[in-house]
C-alpha cells in the first residue's frame, strides 16, 4: 500500500483521491482479517458494491462512512470536527468577566417605625 503519511493531496485529481480511499479501505479490511463478503454483509452493502469501492470506481460518501463504520474506523474522520476557536481578544474579555470573588448576602431587615 502506498504510504499516505508522504502524499501531496491537494495534487492528486480526485480519481487518485478515489483510488487511495478505496486502498485503504481495502488493507483495513485485510488487516482485521475479513473478507469482502463479511465486510461487505456488516456495512449493509452488496459485495459487489464494497468491491468498486475498494477499486476506487464507487465514490458514494454513504458507501464510505458505512464501510468506515463497519471498520470501527469512524474516529478517523475528526479532522472535519469544527471547533470553535476563540481570538485573542474574546479570550481575555472572558478572562475579565469571570467572577473574581463572593460578595456576602445581605440580610433584609425589618424596618422599626
Amino acid at each position: 500500500m502506498t504510504d499516505i503519511s508522504y502524499i501531496k493531496w491537494d495534487a492528486l485529481s480526485d480519481r487518485a483521491v478515489n483510488e487511495l480511499l478505496g486502498s485503504f479501505i481495502r488493507q483495513s479490511r485485510i488487516r482485521q482479517n475479513k473478507t469482502q463478503d463479511q465486510l461487505a454483509r456488516e456495512a449493509g452493502v452488496a459485495r459487489s458494491t464494497l468491491s468498486l469501492f475498494e477499486k476506487g470506481e464507487n465514490s458514494s460518501l454513504m458507501v464510505f462512512i458505512q464501510l468506515m463504520r463497519a471498520l470501527n474506523l469512524l474516529h478517523l474522520l475528526k479532522e472535519f470536527e469544527i471547533r470553535e476557536q476563540l481570538s485573542p481578544i474574546q479570550l481575555a474579555k472572558l478572562e475579565h468577566s469571570k467572577r473574581q470573588r463572593v460578595k456576602p448576602k445581605t440580610r433584609k431587615t425589618k424596618n422599626s417605625d
